[in-house]
């Protein structure tokens, strides 16, 4: 992997980021409602309505406004929030953080069923195990999150009230009762992220099983364990590698329904209520981050890639 690919690479996530910062702010602009009839009430007077356009800079032209939000954005500084007047960086990482951990138990809990399922239903293909996991596969890809995270709360949180329904504790105040919370939002999103990856893992499994090395292997008298792990899993896993990638972009989008189902106060969350109070600064902050986290898990992705199989070269 050489310098200069790596260099082209952060060349085109900045260009990217540049790209959604624009559309961004666009899209701000032309929201319905004004910031400052939110913030002052219907029953606010014209002078006080143009008092605050002025202070918060709403008067001044499109152009202008962009350029001195991108500026401070490219300072760490996001602005303040409309709604609350406290800097929008600090509560958009920490609700930030909030959902990186729902996501990262999820994709852990999906690879640890994911991937073993994907390898028995490939092993042992046309058998029962094997259909047993195609019908898991199609339900689960199916089942809207809202119908998959209702299900889960009727049958462990209301009927064996086993669980907390919602809410959401710091893992630094209370660990036990921390992660009682998130057994169920994780157990939400994992169920869907397993219909994708297993299905991925069983179909690439499938196709190297019957490659010319993994024969080979065989012949060789190897054990049918070494294999299947060292030499087949390896390569059926590079394209999962992707799966897995855009399964991020979709968690930063559908885990915003689980969010406000489990009332967790992650960055999902925190979007939709300043798109309800017109909070500009906020909305801004969390679609940039939001992009920026997903490019960032792409380049590691392609970084992953070339760590698992010597045969790719970028340069």
């Amino acid at each position: 992997m050489s310098l200069a690919y790596l260099l082209r690479r952060l060349g085109l996530t900045a260009y990217t980021l540049l790209v959604v910062s624009l559309i961004v702010f666009g899209i701000t602009q032309v929201l319905p409602a004004d910031a400052a009839t939110v913030l002052l009430g219907e029953s606010a007077t014209a002078d006080q309505l143009a008092a605050l356009r002025a202070r918060l800079g709403l008067d001044d032209p499109v152009w202008l406004q962009y350029g001195r939000w991108l500026g401070g954005v490219l300072r760490g500084d996001f602005g303040v929030s409309m709604r609350t007047g406290q800097p929008v960086v600090g509560a958009m990482l920490e609700a930030l953080s909030r959902s990186l951990l729902l996501a990262l138990l999820s994709i852990s809990l999906m690879l640890v069923i994911a991937i073993p399922l994907g390898m028995t239903a490939a092993t042992r293909r046309g058998r029962l195990s094997d259909v047993a996991v195609g019908i898991l596969s199609y339900v689960g890809v199916s089942l809207p999150e809202f119908v998959t995270a209702t299900l889960i709360l009727l049958v462990l949180a209301d009927w064996l009230q086993l669980l907390p329904a919602t809410g959401y504790v710091p893992l630094t105040e209370n660990l036990g009762l921390g992660l009682k919370h998130l057994v169920l939002p994780t157990m939400t999103v994992s169920l869907i992220l397993v219909a994708h990856v297993a299905r991925m893992v069983r179909s690439e499994l499938v196709d190297v099983l019957q490659t010319d090395y993994v024969r080979a292997a065989r012949l060789k008298g190897l054990p049918e364990r070494t294999v299947l792990f060292k030499h087949a899993l390896r390569n059926a896993l590079l394209p999962t590698i992707t799966i897995v990638a855009l399964d991020v972009g979709y968690l930063l989008g559908g885990i915003i329904v689980v969010e406000e189902i489990f009332a967790i106060p992650g960055i999902g969350r925190q979007l939709i209520v300043s798109i309800q109070a017109r909070d500009l600064p906020m909305i801004q902050a969390g679609a940039l981050i939001m992009a920026a986290t997903y490019s960032a898990v792409n380049f590691l992705a392609d970084m992953t890639y070339a760590a698992l199989d010597k045969r790719i070269q970028y340069g």
